[in-house]
């Protein structure tokens, strides 16, 4: 029986996760990762072929943990309630994980599925499919149906207008204050108007 590895693929992605914090994503390198991991070289190349891998891995975990509580709020059995809690769970997530939000930046979904299709395809083939459906879910609730003209309005005001709200800070590496809460929500809420 094999021994049990002492790094774990999470140790590796939050040490990648601290050195692109500190000093930015261009700085991050095995060697690195592994220093900040205080593992061997190898331990993290067993784990990850490339410096590219890691870091599509760990914006693939990002997305992930970013989504869940945007899917809960989704969820609200009240929709008018539930648009609210997703823009402001947008907000609150990037607000309280700004080091993961600005990891956010660094990939497209489509641009990995075309480099990394056998180490990231069954990964990245479905990562927005819950987004999706969870949209389109609210969508029917919301609207009757989820009409495509429908989606779009839902989307609009539930995706694109909080990413509006936080990009700009994100890109600048400031986390967004606040004070953006009250006019995304109503943003939002004039979108989703009838």
């Amino acid at each position: 029986m094999g021994r049990k590895p002492r790094f774990s693929e999470d140790d590796f992605l939050d040490a990648a996760l601290r050195v692109t914090a500190r000093t930015g994503a261009g700085a991050v390198t095995i060697a690195a990762v592994a220093a900040e991991a205080g593992a061997p070289v190898g331990s993290v190349y067993h784990r990850f072929a490339s410096r590219d891998l890691l870091l599509a891995r760990l914006w693939v975990r990002t997305v992930r943990r970013f989504q869940e509580p945007v899917l809960a709020a989704l969820a609200d059995e009240d929709p008018v309630r539930g648009a609210d809690r997703t823009v402001l769970a947008v907000l609150a997530w990037v607000r309280g994980n700004p080091d993961e939000a600005a990891v956010l930046l660094l990939h497209r979904r489509d641009d990995l599925v075309a480099q990394w299709p056998a180490d990231l395809g069954p990964d990245l083939a479905v990562l927005n499919d819950a987004v999706a459906a969870a949209l389109r879910a609210y969508t029917a609730a919301r609207f009757g149906r989820a009409s495509p003209a429908a989606l779009e309005r839902v989307t609009f005001a539930l995706v694109d207008i909080p990413y509006a709200a936080v990009h700009r800070h994100l890109a600048a590496g400031r986390t967004p204050p606040p004070l953006l809460d009250p006019p995304t929500l109503a943003a939002a809420r004039a979108a989703l108007a009838d």
